[in-house]
């Protein structure tokens, strides 16, 4: 096998020489240099064309051919301007030609300091500045190529006198030597270069043109690299003899060979280069550091290629450092100050912030210059040596510091944190160390420590020769933890402690991991454990038992150390009220606990205290844990039951029954531990979160799913007794209500099983919980004197949104859709605000009963309409105790009159009378309406005047059906009319007068005849007995307003009635004759002027004999009196209708006769007068008086 490399090796390096050969009559004779100018679009180069890489330097110095084979072919060579022997020059005149060679870089400086902005002085500056640069550069690649021709090997010495030429010859090796040493030290390190020099790699010059600091930064480049490269080729010359620097050694005492120089001259210039890089890193952004390079140019890029290629090529071949290594040396050195005084590699330390980071940055842009071969060509597939020494060295830094946060900043801010948050984060984190493949984002993670842990799982996976390697390294890992070191973590480090052993836990002995870890903990002393350290244990305790729970292993003892901690916790929260450092405290832990949760085991009695204890925010997060555990369950228990596929005869196939035994120990825990809590709260004295309904809905559908599992109390029907705990009840929130059975009512399952049950009054009793909730809309709105505002502003938009969403599942369930069919109530309806979609729903009712036919059809829809409404009086008796606020009073005498107007046929029946009698005695006749003399709440009294004609018109519809309580009826009526008719009557008539006024709004709206006379007849009696009566002569209060309202009524109808007549009428014309007043006497006789055309005599109707009567009656009781005004009230009636009072001279001529009989005959002329107009005007024939 070895035979076969050594020929693959041989065959290669022979491929490649022949490859050279051919090429070497089109090599250019310029030697080879350092240069960034070059345009790198041209051709794809990624290195100047007489780069080391491109031009092949490199590649022939590690083949050992000739460095430059067609040059320095003639016999003499020049050098520095002067001809020299091509064969003879370096031996005989090596000391005089370096000493030439120093001369050029000082004149080299000095143009340094003459650069100029002018750009002629600059190409000038530039032509000389390149022309030294040139010289020295041939001078160096001369000495190489004369080392490589003309030097020969030490021969074996013998006692023969050498030719002082061949003395010379044979301490040329010792003379290059110390030139090398004497040419280092002058040029010294790339660092202590001026400012304005190192400046020179930014430079970015397109017209080729440079300042001398660029030549003579890049010559140092060049002279570092070529320095080396002399010293590769005469060590390959002199066939790996060591060389002494003699003369060196006998001056100073210290020794010098060539190895050593070489290997001191590669770490100082991997010592400037990573200086370099260190300045650069100090300027890196952190979100830039994967983009921005370690180089300044592509001289410094390829300066680390020639160093890779150049080190590691010397480590195949003898025992020198690779690259890596040499790398790590290096770093080491620079971070890390020397015992000894004096400092390394003659300067001190450098100042680097995070030397870690850097060094992680560094290996990750150097690791990829290992894909450049030996032409500077990018070859992707080419073999990488291995960096493993130098990622050990780092990562032995992260097991020998646990505390540290292994924090790599110019990654960014992606896994910044280094504390994990939960447990399944904290799991989840160390199961990427763990991938069989690579996790590219884990090598951007920001934390170096999880790198170690990758690649100690890699490790751990693989066995040598039949050793697992946990039997080596176990000892090494547990030996690092003891009291000592336990007690000394950090919170970091104690992150860094769990995900060391989560990560041993999950490949290896589980069981033994987390004994260890448990008695590690136990070192830890309770006083010296923070609240954020005792939480980092438990998310660390919950971490290990999701990979029990994962492993199908026993959690019953890990589960019950942390169990009992909890439970502990939970009992000091409980007592804690007041402390509210202490309360935070605990939170931290419980919360830690709460995000842990994953089996029965932990679902202890700790959270029937700690559930009481909670607040907000706190009572929420337990809330929706409890409702993704409740969730969970469900699914699972669902896919569980389904049992296992036909044909499956795998072991796994006897699953499903441990599953749900599993299940059903969850299912008691929840129940025992959680629900308690539940249904506390549903009638709490502030309104519940929302979170309430849903776990409770989530209990409901559990109970539906295991019925055997809930509570005792709850049985033998859970789902029932859930639905009327927190639905069909009264006094539950509606705000639970609503979200609850939003959740609910779509449920197949649900209602089927009601009809398995036989329970038919389920969607009545849902359809009157929505009742309920609208009602009750404004319930925890405060009480007082508000302005009426929107809806969505008084209500809150969230409730508001719930009820929308009841509105439109309540309009779903097919009792409701039948009822809407029957009444043609379009489905759109429920898209409704919630309140008009309920008053829709309440006319549909009204129209189906009206709709139906038999008797048994009516009755049954009396009694489901009863279901509906239930004690509807006790959903808005808070806003009648409190009155108010304004919204829930205006919306409480709203709907319920729209029930009594719309339902009027149902509530006229038997069955529902007792209802309709309530009503008026809660909403229309309380006790503080039968006190007049007592002001109502301006909120009460909006509302009521509002709504006070549905109320009316439905009554007058139900005493014109009612057959046996019609009396009781009409009273009640006309209790309500007397009761409001004063309360909205204003002080005196207005413009447009008592047109606001609730009877005249029930008077003049569109009902039926029967109705309309009826609430007519009724309104205007009330008016006559009680608001149109004299006291004595004294007129009553505010007649004129009460007049006014009569000519409204008569104007608004445009007809007159018989009670019109029978009521009103005679108490207008008492008017005219008693009261002085203009209004009055304009309205009355406005009133007069109405009835009278309203009936004209000559019709010969019913409403024309009356008005006589009337009239008739009027002259028999105010002529004797009040002759004047009666026979002035006459003329204006003749006016308007002559028959009327033409039929009425009889009884006027009687009148006069009786009164002139009582005064005597002709004694009272004025009265004859009257009369006399009277028959003027009504061309009567004067032959009457005869």
């Amino acid at each position: 096998m070895e035979d076969d490399c050594g020929a693959s090796s041989t065959s290669a390096f022979l491929t490649e020489s022949l490859e050279l050969a051919m090429e070497v009559e089109h090599e250019n004779s310029r030697p080879s240099f350092f240069s960034c100018a070059f345009d790198s679009q041209n051709g794809g180069r990624r290195f100047s064309a007489e780069s080391y890489l491109a031009s092949g330097s490199l590649k022939r110095v590690l083949l050992r051919l000739d460095p430059s084979p067609n040059d320095y072919e003639e016999s003499t060579v020049e050098l520095f301007g002067f001809q020299w022997v091509t064969e003879m020059a370096l031996v005989e005149s090596c000391g005089f030609l370096f000493g030439l060679l120093r001369q050029q870089i000082y004149r080299l400086e000095n143009l340094v300091q003459m650069s100029s902005s002018d750009f002629g002085q600059a190409a000038h500056l530039h032509s000389e500045a390149e022309s030294i640069r040139h010289q020295c550069l041939k001078f160096l690649h001369y000495v190489k190529v004369f080392i490589f021709r003309y030097l020969d090997p030490p021969k074996v010495e013998n006692d023969r006198v050498l030719h002082p030429y061949e003395e010379l010859e044979a301490q040329l090796p010792s003379v290059l030597v110390e030139e090398l040493h004497a040419l280092t030290v002058h040029v010294g390190h790339l660092c202590e270069l001026p400012s304005n020099v190192l400046a020179a790699f930014t430079i970015q010059n397109q017209a080729k043109v440079f300042p001398p600091s660029w030549h003579l930064l890049h010559l140092h480049l060049d002279i570092k690299w070529l320095v080396l490269e002399v010293l590769h080729v005469l060590g390959e010359k002199l066939k790996r003899q060591v060389v002494y620097a003699n003369h060196f050694i006998n001056l100073t005492g210290e020794n010098l060979t060539n190895i050593s120089l070489f290997e001191k001259q590669s770490g100082n210039l991997i010592s400037d280069l990573i200086r370099l890089a260190i300045n650069k890193y100090t300027k890196v952004r952190p979100s830039e550091a994967l983009t921005s390079s370690h180089y300044s140019c592509t001289c410094i890029k390829e300066l680390w290629i020639l160093l890779i290629q150049l080190l590691d090529h010397r480590n195949k071949g003898s025992n020198t450092e690779c690259f890596w290594s040499l790398v790590n040396t290096t770093l080491k050195n620079i971070f890390e100050r020397p015992s000894t005084s004096e400092s390394v590699s003659g300067f001190d330390t450098v100042q680097c912030k995070d030397p870690l980071s850097f060094s992680w940055w560094m290996m990750n842009h150097l690791a990829p210059l290992y894909q450049f071969d030996r032409n500077g060509n990018l070859d992707e597939k080419k073999q990488k040596e291995s960096n493993w020494k130098f990622v050990e060295e780092l990562l032995k830094k992260s097991t020998d510091a646990q505390n540290s946060c292994f924090t790599v900043p110019w990654l960014g801010l992606k896994d910044l944190a280094n504390i994990s948050k939960t447990s399944l984060s904290m799991l989840e984190l160390v199961k990427r160390c763990c991938c069989e493949q690579q996790v590219p984002s884990l090598y951007n993670s920001s934390n170096s420590y999880f790198i170690f842990l990758s690649i100690l799982a890699r490790i751990m996976k693989e066995e040598n020769n039949g050793v697992h390697p946990w039997k080596q390294i176990k000892g090494r890992i547990y030996s690092k933890f003891h009291r000592k070191r336990m007690q000394e973590l950090t919170e970091v480090g104690l992150q860094n402690f769990f995900s060391l052993f989560l990560v041993l836990a999950i490949i290896v002995e589980t069981e033994d991991i987390v004994s260890r870890v448990l008695d590690l903990l136990d070192f830890l002393t309770p006083s010296s454990i923070t609240t954020a350290r005792r939480a980092l244990i438990w998310r660390g305790h919950f971490a290990f038992l999701l990979i029990y729970v994962e492993k199908n292993m026993d959690i019953s003892a890990l589960a019950e150390k942390v169990s009992n901690a909890f439970h502990e916790k939970a009992k000091e929260f409980l007592v804690t009220k007041n402390d509210h450092t202490q309360r935070q405290n605990l939170w931290t832990l419980l919360s830690t606990y709460i995000d842990g949760v994953q089996e029965e085991k932990l679902l202890n009695d700790g959270f029937t205290m700690l559930l009481p204890a909670c607040r907000g925010a706190e009572l929420s997060m337990v809330l929706n844990f409890l409702q993704v555990v409740l969730a969970r369950l469900r699914c699972v228990h669902e896919r569980v039951s389904q049992g296992p596929q036909l044909g499956n005869t795998a072991p796994d196939a006897q699953l499903p029954l441990v599953a749900k035994e599993h299940h059903l120990a969850v299912a008691s825990a929840l129940w025992r531990n959680f629900f308690p809590y539940l249904k506390s709260q549903r009638m709490s004295q502030m309104p519940p979160s929302p979170q309430l309904a849903d776990t409770a809905a989530g209990f409901t559908l559990l109970a539906l799913d295991i019925p055997s599992k809930a509570l005792s109390d709850l049985q033998p029907q859970p789902v029932l007794s859930m639905m009327r705990l927190f639905a069909w009840d009264d006094m539950v929130w509606p705000q639970l209500v609503s979200r609850y059975l939003s959740h609910l009512i779509e449920n197949s399952s649900l209602c089927e099983a009601f009809s398995s049950m036989g329970y038919t009054s389920y969607e009545a009793l849902t359809v009157r919980s929505w009742f309920r909730c609208v009602l009750q809309m404004f319930l925890d709105q405060p009480s007082g004197a508000l302005a009426k505002t929107d809806a969505e502003r008084t209500v809150g938009k969230s409730y508001m949104e719930q009820l929308m969403e009841m509105t439109r599942l309540i309009f779903k369930l097919s009792e409701v859709e039948n009822i809407l069919l029957k009444a043609n109530v379009g489905q759109s309806v429920f898209k409704q605000d919630p309140k008009n979609a309920l008053v829709q729903f309440i006319k549909a009712l009204g129209r189906t009963y009206s709709g139906l036919q038999t008797l048994p059809e009516k009755s049954a829809m009396v009694a489901k309409t009863l279901e509906y409404l239930g004690d509807v009086l006790k959903y808005v008796k808070p806003y009648l105790k409190a009155k108010g606020p304004p919204e829930g009073l205006q919306l409480t005498y709203w709907i319920i009159g729209c029930l009594v107007k719309f339902c009027a046929p149902i509530l006229a029946t038997s069955k529902a009378q007792q209802l309709l009698f309530r009503i008026v005695d809660c909403l229309l006749l309380p006790h503080s309406v039968l006190q007049q003399d007592k002001e109502l709440p301006v909120a009460l009294l909006s509302a009521i005047q509002e709504s006070l004609p549905l109320y009316l018109q439905g009554l007058s519809f139900i005493c014109c059906q009612s057959q046996t309580q019609g009396a009781y009826l009409n009273q009640l009526l006309g209790s309500i009319i007397r009761h409001y008719f004063g309360r909205f009557l204003p002080s005196s008539p207005t413009v447009p007068g008592a047109g606001q006024h609730p009877l005249l709004t029930a008077l003049g709206s569109s009902i039926t005849a029967p109705q309309l006379l009826r609430l007519r007849r009724t309104t205007l009696h009330v008016i006559r007995e009680n608001y149109l009566q004299f006291k004595g002569h004294a007129p009553p209060p505010r007649l004129a307003s009460v007049l006014a309202f009569i000519l409204e009524v008569l104007q608004r109808t445009q007809s007159t009635e018989l009670c019109d007549i029978d009521l009103v009428l005679p108490a207008v014309l008492k008017c005219l004759v008693l009261v002085n007043e203009l209004q009055v006497k304009k309205i009355s006789t406005d009133i007069v002027q109405y009835m009278v055309e309203g009936c004209q005599a000559g019709s010969g109707g019913e409403h024309a004999t009356q008005l006589t009567s009337v009239f008739r009656q009027f002259i028999q009781d105010y002529t004797a009196v009040y002759d004047h005004r009666v026979f002035s009230i006459l003329e204006t009636v003749a006016v308007l209708d002559q028959t009327l009072v033409t039929s009425l001279i009889p009884t006027i001529t009687q009148s006069l006769k009786d009164s002139e009989h009582k005064q005597g005959l002709g004694r009272n002329a004025a009265q004859r007068f009257d009369f006399h107009l009277i028959l003027l005007l009504t061309m009567t024939s004067r032959g009457l008086f005869c």
